[in-house]
């Protein structure tokens, strides 16, 4: 493997060289400072709609940079969904590296619609909780610019930045009823011993939990994965939630559903009780 800037220095003027690319940029992990020597790395191609990233050349320059360019393979625009849009999952110089297409004019009309209060969740493959809109502005918040000849990602950085105060009320009136209604979801569940069921339910409330932590912290939320992990660090959040989480897990396991919502319930009212506080 090679670091960061070696490997950007190489795959970044081949990408920005594809016909309807307007902007590369870094994301997760790798731009926020918090990647492991095993953290993918997250490139987002940002485009003009009427001028949409030509995929065929896309592959073709993909194809010289991956190890092995028989098995390249990216997707058209619009071929993972809505939401994550489209890319590849490359493998370039022994480190795994996730290309996604973002149109520059949807995530700007997404911005603007959260600076005024208004957010969306989408089903999405891979996201359990789901796709939340607001995800968009924290890629681009957070992101580190690579090529952005015309300013286009700079551009929707100064709109995200900083924390919309209209967002975090939006997702806190969102999220928070839905803690408490995920766990009586899973009360249902409990009284029928369907295991997968309270299980569903409290990665739902849980995943809630994180959602609405992040949003009193005003901090972008992009990824559900390690979500609750980051939330034990923010200066509004709730004692010891990893290790209560954790143990939320083994009494389902252990099929102790009560003990579990009880648990559940707790992590809840501390919860309301940071909003109301914030």
């Amino acid at each position: 493997m090679i670091n960061d800037d070696v490997l950007l220095r190489e795959i970044t003027p081949v990408l920005s060289k594809v016909p309807g690319v307007s902007a590369v940029a870094l994301g997760g992990s790798r731009a926020s400072g918090t990647a492991t020597g095993t953290s993918d790395y997250d490139i987002g191609l940002y485009f003009r709609r009427d001028y949409p990233i030509d995929t065929d050349a896309l592959l073709l320059a993909v194809k010289g940079l991956v190890d092995n360019p028989e098995t390249a393979t990216v997707t058209p625009i619009g071929g993972w969904g809505p939401w994550i849009v489209g890319g590849g999952w490359l493998h370039i110089a022994g480190n795994k590296v996730d290309i996604l297409y973002r149109e520059i004019e949807g995530v700007d009309q997404v911005i603007a619609e959260a600076r005024a209060g208004r957010v969306s969740m989408h089903y999405q493959p891979g996201h359990p909780h789901g796709f939340c809109s607001a995800h968009w502005l924290g890629e681009v918040a957070l992101c580190r610019p690579l090529n952005d000849p015309v300013g286009a990602l700079t551009a929707l950085m100064a709109k995200a930045t900083p924390y919309p105060p209209a967002l975090g009320q939006a997702l806190i009136r969102k999220f928070l009823w839905e803690v408490g209604f995920s766990i009586e979801n899973a009360g249902l569940g409990a009284a029928r011993g369907d295991q997968t069921h309270v299980a569903g339910c409290a990665y739902r409330a849980l995943s809630c939990v994180a959602q609405v932590l992040f949003a009193l912290n005003s901090k972008y939320l992009i990824n559900e994965k390690g979500a609750l992990d980051a939330a034990q660090w923010f200066p509004l959040t709730i004692a010891d939630l990893p290790k209560r989480t954790q143990a939320v897990w083994c009494e389902i396991g252990r099929r102790e559903f009560a003990s579990a919502l009880e648990m559940l319930l707790s992590i809840s009212s501390e919860l309301r009780g940071l909003s109301d506080q914030a």
